[in-house]
């Protein structure tokens, strides 16, 4: 008899591009490894936990379970908590090519135990295409390249890194936990083994002390890697956090919507890369001439070199608009 089981977890956050109708969500690890990024409250008093290969795989198991009742029309779908069902009936819309492993850190889990989760996966779900997970710049140090490779060969293609900056002043002002030689290392490994990678980069995030050198040594870090994707996520300050009590201790003084472009402007310019640069998600809420996002959010983003001119002239033109026509929700105080 088949086990009637509808429910599996679900973490609060993923990269947008996994998002939505995009990606089945599956939960190897419980919550954040490091938990002390000075900018990140999204773990606050939550205890991180590697979860058991079985329990997982039971996840899977009930996944495949609300596919089959969904594809048969069956009443049974009423048991199913509305979240999952959502997750599990979008992905199948979008041909179920794509899952992203949550939480924030899913290569922390042993390597064999996570080759083990991605063949069951694979197995259960033949059209996976595409397989991604975020990572950590020393998590991915500490593991050898045999282990990578399984990994890679398991499944998982691609790694999302919060870079955030190449600056080790930035780093160690906001506890990142991570060096830019570990920045580098990680990446460096992680294109080796063959993964694709995507790094997160935050404008801002070193405050006006900082802007300069936060800007021109992330391009340094991010020209020894050469990742596939740079992501620009620029600082937002949720009230939960502990660089908003840095804000008013004075400890960062925050930085203009013209002085992150300018900051910007200076990284374009230094970069040497091979990367598609973007800006997809709504944190990037300068404005255009007209009124619109100054910068395309399309998820492929503006490919370097080649379209270096045109982000350098969207920054100009952002640049020569006043300054309080740009959204700039610095501040967030709603709950997580």
């Amino acid at each position: 008899m088949k086990d009637e089981n509808y429910t599996f977890e679900i973490g609060p956050i993923r990269p947008p591009n996994e998002g939505g109708e995009r990606s089945l969500l599956l939960r190897p690890t419980r919550n954040c490894s490091w938990n002390r990024c000075a900018f990140c409250p999204f773990y606050n008093g939550k205890k991180f936990r590697i979860r058991d290969v079985e329990e997982v795989k039971k996840d899977i198991d009930s996944i495949k379970n609300i596919k089959d009742i969904l594809t048969e029309g069956s009443k049974e779908v009423n048991k199913v908590p509305y979240n999952c069902l959502s997750i599990v009936s979008d992905w199948m819309k979008r041909s179920e090519k794509t899952v992203f492993l949550q939480d924030s850190n899913s290569m922390i889990m042993p390597a064999d135990q996570l080759v083990e989760i991605l063949g069951y996966l694979m197995k259960s779900f033949p059209s996976i295409e595409r397989i991604t997970s975020y990572a950590r710049s020393d998590t991915i140090v500490r593991k050898n390249m045999r282990e990578l490779s399984k990994i890679r060969d398991a499944g998982l293609t691609r790694l999302h890194v919060g870079l955030e900056s190449g600056d080790d002043e930035v780093l160690k002002l906001v506890e990142k936990g991570v060096t830019s030689e570990q920045h580098i290392e990680g990446g460096k490994k992680a294109k080796e083994a063959g993964f694709e990678l995507s790094e997160y980069v935050m404008p801002g995030l070193g405050g006006k002390k900082f802007s300069k050198n936060h800007a021109l040594n992330t391009a340094k870090v991010l020209n020894q890697i050469d990742p596939d994707y740079i992501r620009m996520r620029p600082l937002h300050v949720y009230h939960m956090s502990d660089i908003y009590k840095m804000i008013n201790q004075d400890k960062i003084q925050v930085n203009s919507p013209h002085e992150r472009l300018k900051e910007l402007k200076i990284m374009v310019e230094e970069l040497d890369v091979n990367s598609k640069l973007c800006f997809d998600h709504s944190w990037n809420s300068w404005r255009n001439k007209d009124g619109g996002l100054l910068f395309d959010m399309d998820y492929e983003g503006y490919q370097l070199p080649n379209e270096e001119k045109r982000v350098l002239d969207l920054v100009a033109e952002g640049l020569d608009i006043d300054e309080s026509l740009h959204q700039y929700p610095l501040f967030f105080k709603q709950k997580i």
